[in-house]
């Protein structure tokens, strides 16, 4: 639990200090070994490497103040618990959460290597499956090697695609796959090819206020999600896209989606601009956000009734929305801004889980296709996730309707065409890694490694605000 919350960049907030849980008690010479002797305990002392830790982290001498680092310790502590209790679902083994955990995504102060026996073992592999190739560049993102690879007999290029599979066996990569790209060079195909996790680098939340302070007094929808896979940041616009898909499997990293795009418009938007209407069934995921000013109608709802009434009230005030559009002679919402004929908030639904929805109740899609139909002209965009993409929870008519789509990690090819109308997100790394498809940004699905955001960020952010 140290560990965790020393992988966040902020400091533990003191509302550690006060929690009504009651759980088993540690002696402090238990949590740092003070006071053991390895000779007769099998124990290390390890109080002073963990003062001189926490010294660096918070910038304070904390030998001098004992008492000080005790409090500290303690918040770290209960911070990483509740960070494992987030994140860690019970059916997957502990053991490998940990080393994805704690040891995958460290940042690194100088690039990695790209080993040159690296380089041969890849050109064997493409030997392997009958690929004559020739590296003519390589690039490090965070989390792949991106390699030009020059083709000299353009026939392989179909060897090369039918190969995939077997080229990611031929390198050990197990579920994680190869992905090529077309460039604008002749005869060049661009392949990724994934690091293992622990020379990943971790994407940064901090970089979001950063980017916000860019986009202030932009009346649009601004969201940034993470970077490229070469390290770029990457953004798009919520009033282009404008309703969106996002699916993604437990531990995918779904939810940390989510909220980057939640707290990507809370940064930039005041509650004049913009408000949240937000249905969360699982009672824990957005429970965050139920003190903001942001927020439409009742609050973050959560039973299914309350969803239904929250839906058909949009209805209604998409219907009132496109008289007045119609009464100030123009098209659109935006048309209306900036004319200044109409000065009425954007509003977005959230939906947290629409499969669980959708399982208590079919008819709640009668609602959500008529605003997906036609909401888009009125400022009412819809951003609906599940970690069930099929074709049940996901019907014809929703995703006709909602062509942008954010695929994270899959268990099926299905699932992943389903989303993307194309394979690939099972062969995604998992913990943010994403395919994002959105027609007015490309025409091609984006790869995206996303920040990690924590608990504690989300409630610092949403304090700031």
């Amino acid at each position: 639990a140290l560990a965790k919350s020393l992988r966040i960049s902020t400091a533990p907030d003191d509302l550690f200090d006060d929690i009504d849980e009651k759980g088993k008690e540690y002696p402090f010479s238990v949590l740092t070994g003070k006071a053991y002797s390895e000779d007769v305990d099998g124990i290390r002392d390890f109080d002073d490497a963990i003062c001189a830790l926490l010294s660096t982290y918070h910038n304070e001498d904390l030998f001098e103040n004992i008492k000080r680092y005790r409090t500290l310790l303690q918040r770290h502590i209960r911070r990483g618990l509740y960070e494992i209790r987030s994140s860690w679902n019970r059916s997957h083994d502990f053991i490998v959460y940990l080393q994805e955990e704690l040891f995958a995504g460290l940042d690194f102060s100088a690039d990695i290597e790209l080993s040159p026996t690296i380089d041969a073992t890849l050109i064997e592999a493409l030997k392997d499956i009958s690929v004559a190739a020739e590296i003519k560049n390589k690039i490090q993102g965070p989390r792949i090697d991106r390699y030009a690879l020059y083709l000299p007999n353009i026939q392989h290029l179909d060897q090369l695609k039918r190969g995939l599979e077997k080229l990611a066996f031929r390198l050990g990569l197990q579920q994680e796959g190869v992905f090529i790209h077309a460039t604008s060079e002749p005869k060049v195909v661009a392949m990724d090819i994934p690091r293992s996790r622990e020379n990943w680098k971790t994407i940064n939340v901090n970089q979001l206020p950063k980017w916000a302070e860019q986009e202030q007094g932009n009346a649009r929808l601004p969201v940034w999600l993470g970077e490229d896979v070469l390290g770029d940041p990457f953004t798009f616009d919520l009033v282009d896209t404008p309703h969106l898909l996002i699916a993604g499997t437990t531990g995918s990293g779904k939810s940390i989606c989510l909220h980057a795009i939640l707290l990507s418009l809370l940064w930039t938007q005041s509650s004049e601009n913009l408000q949240l209407a937000l249905c969360d069934p699982k009672q824990v995921e957005l429970a965050h956000y139920e003190k903001i000013p942001h927020l439409y109608g009742k609050g973050v709802v959560h039973l299914v009734t309350d969803v239904m009434d929250m839906l058909e009230q949009l209805v209604e005030e998409m219907e009132r929305r496109n008289q007045m559009l119609r009464d100030a002679g123009v098209s659109n919402l935006t048309e209306a801004l900036q004319q200044r004929k109409l000065q009425l908030p954007r509003i977005v639904l959230v939906i947290e889980e629409l499969a669980d929805l959708m399982m208590q109740s079919r008819e709640l899609e009668t609602p959500l296709v008529r605003l997906a139909q036609k909401a888009r002209s009125t400022g009412i965009h819809l951003i609906l996730a599940t970690q069930r993409p099929d074709s049940v929870t996901f019907s014809g008519l929703l995703r006709t309707n909602i062509p942008s789509r954010i695929a994270l990690r899959v268990q099926k090819n299905t699932e992943s065409r389903i989303i993307l109308d194309e394979s690939g997100a099972d062969q995604l790394l998992g913990s943010g890694d994403m395919l994002v498809k959105i027609p007015q940004v490309s025409t091609a699905a984006i790869r995206v490694h996303g920040a990690y955001i924590s608990q504690d960020d989300i409630k610092l952010c949403l304090r700031h605000l």
